[in-house]
């Protein structure tokens, strides 16, 4: 059992099916019958919709359907929701304008849906998509937080302001007291920059009405089916939730991006049931950039107190989020409660004020993208600490020692209300230190002439979100295998192999007997979806559970098959045996037999088939200390990451190869934001950066090798297995690492600021700028 248990490097099991071309992405899926829709987008950013003519479309040879947004309005399905209520600081409701499947009365961003047509083949579609012809009055649009809070331009008649919501948590006067009693302040203006998902798989779906049954079947690339199969019923349908079946099948990343409901959905599934007949959309690569669910694009004031022995009293954060047009599924709770929870990142913060306003613009929704909100507070307070440390005069290994929670402190409430439960912050920053040479690195800091080094760190600490309960359902199928029913949704994180590995632990099943069933609302009636690290916490803790069901049913099977009573049975290994005796069976066995033994009784075939819900009672906090190395090419501009340490505190691990594969893509991620990944809009709403060729993803060679190892001595202690999210956990701690290098190698020209992207034309501008020359003077 040890070679494939928990804690193990087991390869992926999934991945046989994915090289050999066995994937089954939802593009893969056709279904007979089916039909193809193609979206007409608005090319204007902002202006009133004064008809759309859809009579050449739909005349046109093969097209059976052309929505309009009209068509929505009558049926009662054009207002998609989001489902986090915020309250406004004078205690009024955030505005709720909803959001439209197909725009009807105005455009609200380029991208956005003006029809939808339906023919038999997408270059049907597309020839006919090109005959709508619509008439649109433009108006003048806001792109960006600041300019749409203090424009006349109104995104939504019905919020003044173009202002979302305008939130604070924090006591003022505590947090006033702290910093009139302060020795030093810090203050840091900061950009996170906008970015745009871009997973390898784009959006698609597959929606088919039965009409004789009046059901759905929906086959839709996600990161859970729940969700979206409420929205499909009470939205878009207006049936009973029963009668709506989602299914995902593999997913080729996700995010946080696929977690919503998208308005292209809420066409397909309409146009299938209008026409009786499958419905198929996928999404081309220039829809993604323009439609999908835009991650970041906060701007953020903070200041921080510190007493005289550099000791901090106090925080205050002010942060502009954009929302774009229309407020997305989780959108509000992004920069307010998701942020919230990490803000004092892993330091004994006394007070805090955070204030959120939000508002709407001319652009594509902002939604969760990877760490959603907890990459944009650790960034904050990490180059907050980062810049105090030079304005003090310390070091800034020191500045984070002297500040940290400690370890014997714990469980420790910070000053959001949030329980550490465990860690060990000093002894992994110590240990990254000397994995990363840092105290050796003023001997690499000048490589080669034009060539200047800088280090910097980054201490983050991550909670884990989403749901607290799970469910897992474990069968023994007619096959000879064990199936596993989960409520979570791989998007190539490994599920199919950490959860048999959990099982396997359990129950002692042969790993390749295992087989994990995702994505299907009919086999699992609930389920918490992927999202928030919180997969392995929750759905490993409900197959444990689970297994645990099924060895006391096992138990009483066996007593059946031995002869004896139940208390005289033991299980081990995947056995159940007699106690004291060599009488022994094997659980397959024992499960064939069970199932055999209750259909020749005239029972349900249960037999030890076993589902068990569980809710969690806290989440978890992983964290982790990165060091990151860049060298600049003083005549270009141009940054390198040449070296970069991780220490991560997962508790324990259940597949380390598993961990290094998140942590790897999540660090990547953080470094392309740093340096090279910006969704650039110019001020009528455009979309600059709106392809491959003028928006920077970060390949192979821009990165280096990872120096990572992970620390087990702080499992959690709020789950039974002991283990911490991690899927995140690179992108929340890269940024800032990266940011504070770059930062280290300027500052003997003077630069203490800069933001992200640090692409070489804002390094070298920095470099040859005023600051610059005057330090160099």
């Amino acid at each position: 059992m040890a070679k494939f248990g928990s804690g193990q490097p087991v390869k992926r099991l999934e991945d046989i099916r994915f090289i050999t071309g066995h994937g089954r992405y939802t593009d893969d899926i056709n279904v007979d019958g089916q039909l193809y829709g193609v979206v007409v987008r608005s090319p204007i950013a902002h202006g009133y919709l004064r008809s759309v003519d859809v009579a050449a479309a739909s005349a046109a040879p093969g097209v059976h359907a052309v929505l309009t947004g009209a068509d929505f309005d009558a049926a009662g399905a054009n207002v998609l929701p989001s489902v986090v209520p915020i309250k406004n600081r004078d205690g009024s409701d955030r505005a709720d304008p909803g959001r439209p499947v197909l725009a009807s009365d105005k455009v609200r961003f380029v991208g956005e849906g003006i029809a939808f047509v339906v023919a038999d083949s997408i270059a049907a579609a597309k020839d006919a998509a090109d005959l709508v012809t619509y008439d649109i009055d433009e108006l003048p649009a806001v792109a960006t937080s600041r300019a749409a809070m203090t424009s006349d331009v109104l995104v939504h008649d019905s919020a003044p302001g173009n202002r979302v919501f305008d939130w604070q948590f924090g006591d003022d006067a505590a947090v006033d007291a702290a910093f009139a009693g302060a020795a030093h302040v810090t203050r840091l203006e900061l950009i996170n920059n906008r970015l745009v998902a871009n997973p390898l798989e784009t959006r698609a779906i597959v929606a088919d009405w039965d009409a004789a049954e009046g059901k759905l079947d929906v086959q839709v690339c996600s990161q859970g089916v729940w969700e979206i199969k409420d929205i499909f019923a009470t939205r878009i349908l207006h049936i009973a939730p029963e009668d709506v079946r989602v299914r995902t099948a593999d997913v080729g990343g996700g995010f946080g991006m696929k977690i919503f409901f998208y308005p292209e959905y809420g066409m397909a599934a309409f146009a299938a049931r209008k026409l009786a007949r499958p419905v198929k959309w996928t999404a081309d690569r220039s829809e993604g950039f323009l439609a999908d669910a835009g991650g970041r694009d906060h701007v953020t004031s903070a200041e921080m107190a510190f007493d005289e022995d550099h000791r901090i009293l106090g925080m205050r954060v002010h942060t502009l989020a954009n929302m774009g047009a229309h407020l997305s599924y989780f959108a509000p709770f992004i920069p307010t409660g998701a942020a919230l929870k990490v803000l004092c990142g892993v330091y004994d913060v006394k007070h805090l004020v955070y204030r959120v306003e939000a508002a709407f613009t001319n652009t594509a929704s902002v939604d969760a993208y990877r760490g959603a909100g907890r990459p944009e507070s650790i960034y904050c307070i990490e180059r907050l600490i980062e810049k105090a440390a030079r304005e003090l005069g310390v070091d800034r290994v020191d500045l984070r020692r002297r500040n940290f929670v400690r370890t014997e402190a714990m469980p420790f409430e910070t000053a959001v209300g949030e329980v550490y439960d465990s860690g060990a912050f000093a002894t992994v920053m110590e240990r990254c230190i000397q994995r990363a040479d840092w105290v050796g690195f003023e001997g690499r800091r000048r490589p080669a002439p034009g060539k200047r080094r800088g280090i910097g760190m980054c201490y983050y600490i991550e909670a884990t979100m989403g749901s607290p309960s799970e469910t897992a359902d474990i069968r023994f199928e007619e096959d000879g295998a064990v199936s596993i029913g989960v409520g979570t949704q791989s998007n190539g994180q490994g599920h199919e192999t950490a959860y048999a590995q959990v099982l396997h632990d359990k129950l002692g099943v042969p790993i390749d007997k295992i087989r994990v069933v995702q994505g299907d609302s009919d086999r699992i009636p609930l389920g918490g979806g992927t999202g928030g690290s919180r997969s392995l916490t929750a759905q490993g803790v409900a197959i444990r559970h689970a297994a645990d069901e099924v060895i006391k049913k096992g138990k009483v099977h066996a007593a059946q098959d031995f002869e004896v009573a139940p208390a005289d049975v033991a299980f081990e290994a995947g056995v159940f045996s007699v106690v004291g005796t060599d009488r022994r069976i094997d659980i397959l066995e024992l499960g064939a037999k069970a199932k055999s033994m209750a259909m020749f009784a005239g029972a349900e075939p249960e037999g030890l088939d076993a589902a068990e819900t569980i809710t969690l009672d806290a989440w978890t906090f992983p964290n982790g200390c990165h060091i990151a190395e860049v060298e600049i090419d003083e005549a270009t501009g141009v940054t390198e990451v040449v070296r970069y340490t991780i220490v991560d505190d997962f508790g324990q691990v259940v597949n380390p190869l598993l961990v290094a594969g998140q942590v790897h893509g999540g660090t990547v991620q953080g470094i392309g934001q740093a340096l090279l990944e910006h969704a650039v809009f110019d001020e009528t709403g455009q979309m600059l950066s709106g392809s491959f060729m003028d928006y920077a993803m970060p390949r192979a060679d821009d990165v280096p090798l990872f120096d990572l190892s992970t620390f087990d001595g702080a499992p959690c202690k709020s789950n039974e297995m002991g283990v911490k999210g991690c899927g995140e956990a690179g992108s929340v701690g890269s940024c800032a690492a990266v940011v504070n290098a770059l930062i280290d190698a300027l500052a003997d020209l003077g630069i203490r600021e800069i933001d992200m992207p640090a692409t070489p034309q804002v390094v070298w501008d920095l470099m040859h700028g005023e600051v610059a020359k005057v330090a160099a003077e």
